[in-house]
C-alpha cells in the first residue's frame, strides 16, 4: 500500500471485509425479520432488547481476538514455528475456557440482566428464552470468530468467509423452517442461530487441525502458556475493555428505551438493524485505513499516510451520505421489512429520521481512530470514545430523562450526541498531534 492508487488500495482491501461483515450481521438481522413478521411484536422487541446484553460479552471477546491475531501474525511473518504454535494453541485454549465461562455466566444472570435494563414485562419471557438458547450455544460464535481470526492472521481470508456465507444462508433456512413449519416461535430463531454458528465453528477448526501448513492446530498441545497469554492480553485487552464498556453503556441506553413499552423497543430494534447496515462501509474502510496508515508510517511516508486518511474520510462520508438519503426517503418501507405493526413502524421511522444523517460524524470518528491505531496510538481513541460514547452519553440521558424531557426522541438523540462530541475531540487531537507535525 506504499505505492500506487490510494483509493484503489482502500477499496480492494475493504471489500472482502465488507462482505464478511454483511454476512455476520445477517445472523441477527434475519432473526429480527422472522420474529417481526411471523411471531409477534413482543418477540421482535425481545430480540432487540437482548442485543446489547449479548454484545457485552461478544465485543469483549472480539477485542481479545484482535490481540491474538496480532501476536499470531507477527510469529507467522517471522517464521518462528515454535512461537507460532504456542500462540495458536494458547489462543484456542483461552477460547474454549472463555466459551464455557461465558455460557455459564450468561445463563445464570439472564433474568437479572433483563431486569437491570428495565425490559418490559410482556417481553421478558421471550427475551429469556432467546438468551438462554443463545448463551448455551455461544461457544460456536466465539470459536468461529477466534479460529477465523487465526486464519486471517496468516493470510487466509477466503475460506472463513465461505463458511460464513454458507452458514448465514443455512441460518435463514433454519429460521423459516423452525418458525413457520415447526411453530417454535422465538426459540426457533435462537436454535437456528446457534446451530449455524456451531457448524461454522466446526468448519474453521477442521481447517486448522487438518492443515499441513505451519499454523496447524495440534490438540495434544492445546494449553495456555502464561508468557504468550500476557502478550495477547497486552494488545487485545485495551480494545476489549473499550468494546465492553461501550456495549455496557448501550445496554443502559436500551434501559431508557425499554420504559416506553414493547412497540417502542421493537421500533428501536428495527432502527438499529438499518443503522448497522449503514455503518458497515465506514467500518470496513476504517479497518483498511488502519493497515494503509500502518504500512506507510512504517515506510516513513507520513504525507501519504495523511492523504490516505483524508481520502478514506471522504469516501466514507460520500457512501454514508448516499445511504442515509435513501434510508431517509424510504424509511417507512425499510422499517416495514421487519414489522407490519403501525406503532412499531412509527417509532422506527422517528428514530431513523432523527439520527441517520449524524452517521457522517461517525465516518470521521472511526476512520481517524483506525488511522491512529495504524500509527500505534491505540490509547487515545480508546479514551476519547469511552468519554464520548459512555460518560457523556450517560450524563446526557440522566439529565434529559430526569429533568428536561423524557421522550423516545430525546433518548434516541443520546447516540448522535456522543458521535458529534467524539468527532470534535478526535479531529482536534489528530490535528494537534499528527497533522501539524
Amino acid at each position: 500500500m506504499t505505492t500506487g492508487s490510494i483509493p484503489l488500495h482502500l477499496i480492494l482491501f475493504s471489500l472482502p471485509l465488507l462482505l464478511g461483515n454483511i454476512f455476520q450481521l445477517l445472523y441477527n438481522t434475519v432473526d429480527t425479520w422472522v420474529v417481526g413478521n411471523y411471531v409477534s411484536t413482543q418477540a421482535l422487541a425481545a430480540v432487540g432488547a437482548t442485543t446489547p446484553i449479548v454484545n457485552i460479552m461478544v465485543f469483549f471477546f472480539n477485542g481479545l481476538s484482535i490481540g491474538a491475531g496480532v501476536v499470531i501474525a507477527r510469529n507467522y511473518g517471522a517464521k518462528d514455528l515454535e512461537k507460532l504454535h504456542i500462540s495458536i494453541e494458547t489462543t484456542m485454549a483461552m477460547t474454549f475456557i472463555l466459551s464455557v465461562l461465558f455460557s455459564i455466566i450468561g445463563v445464570i444472570f439472564i433474568r437479572p440482566m433483563l431486569h437491570l435494563i428495565s425490559t418490559p414485562e410482556d417481553v421478558i419471557q421471550d427475551a429469556s428464552t432467546y438468551l438462554r438458547i443463545y448463551f448455551a450455544g455461544i461457544a460456536g460464535l466465539l470459536i468461529y470468530n477466534m479460529a477465523s481470526g487465526i486464519l486471517r492472521a496468516v493470510g487466509d481470508t477466503k475460506r472463513p468467509l465461505y463458511f460464513l456465507m454458507f452458514t448465514s444462508i443455512l441460518n435463514i433456512i433454519l429460521d423459516l423452517a423452525f418458525v413457520i413449519i415447526f411453530k417454535m416461535g422465538i426459540a426457533g430463531v435462537g436454535l437456528a442461530t446457534i446451530i449455524s454458528q456451531i457448524i461454522s465453528a466446526i468448519g474453521v477448526i477442521t481447517l486448522l487441525t487438518r492443515s499441513n501448513d505451519i499454523y496447524k492446530l495440534t490438540w495434544n498441545d492445546c494449553k495456555i502458556q502464561l508468557p504468550m497469554l500476557k502478550q495477547i492480553l497486552s494488545i487485545g485487552l485495551p480494545t476489549a475493555i473499550q468494546s465492553m464498556i461501550t456495549s455496557f453503556s448501550n445496554a443502559f441506553v436500551q434501559s431508557y428505551i425499554n420504559v416506553f413499552g414493547s412497540s417502542c423497543v421493537a421500533g428501536w430494534s428495527c432502527y438499529g438493524k438499518l443503522d448497522q447496515f449503514a455503518f458497515l462501509p465506514m467500518s470496513s474502510l476504517a479497518n483498511a485505513a488502519t493497515t494503509f496508515v500502518g504500512q506507510n508510517i512504517g515506510a516513513n511516508k507520513e504525507e501519504r499516510a495523511n492523504k490516505g486518511t483524508f481520502i478514506t474520510i471522504g469516501m466514507t462520508i460520500g457512501i454514508t451520505l448516499f445511504t442515509s438519503i435513501l434510508l431517509f426517503v424510504y424509511t417507512p418501507q425499510a422499517i416495514s421489512i421487519f414489522s407490519k405493526d403501525a406503532s412499531v413502524i412509527q417509532y422506527g421511522v422517528m428514530f431513523l429520521r432523527t439520527n441517520i444523517f449524524f452517521l457522517c460524524c461517525n465516518c470521521i470518528n472511526h476512520v481517524l481512530a483506525g488511522s491512529l491505531r495504524g500509527r500505534g496510538d491505540s490509547k487515545a481513541p480508546m479514551f476519547i470514545m469511552i468519554f464520548s460514547f459512555v460518560i457523556l452519553r450517560q450524563i446526557y440521558l440522566f439529565i434529559m430523562t430526569h429533568f428536561i424531557s423524557n421522550t423516545p426522541r430525546m433518548v434516541g438523540l443520546g447516540y448522535p450526541l456522543g458521535w458529534v462530541f467524539c468527532c470534535i475531540i478526535e479531529v482536534s487531537y489528530f490535528y494537534f498531534h499528527y497533522k501539524r507535525q
